[in-house]
């Protein structure tokens, strides 16, 4: 089954985007920065997430590792 539609794969590749996108950020930020609108603006605004509400990411990270090393 692909991940667009079971719910937990889902989540998995979009907390995986904003953890991915945060970290770019912090190494180039002149990447993510220029394409703040548009189709690619969604990489910085996933990069915002990352920065600004890390501690909650960081949590559901842990969270769902939890969930796919032991209950599945």
């Amino acid at each position: 089954m692909s991940a667009i539609f079971n719910f937990q794969s889902l989540l998995t590749v979009i907390l995986l985007l904003i953890c991915t996108c945060a970290y770019i950020r912090s190494l180039a930020p002149s990447l993510l920065d220029r394409n703040k609108t548009g189709l690619l603006g969604i990489f910085w605004k996933c990069a915002r997430i990352g920065e600004r509400k890390s501690p909650y990411v960081a949590v559901c990270c842990i969270v769902m590792a939890f969930s796919i090393l032991f209950m599945q």
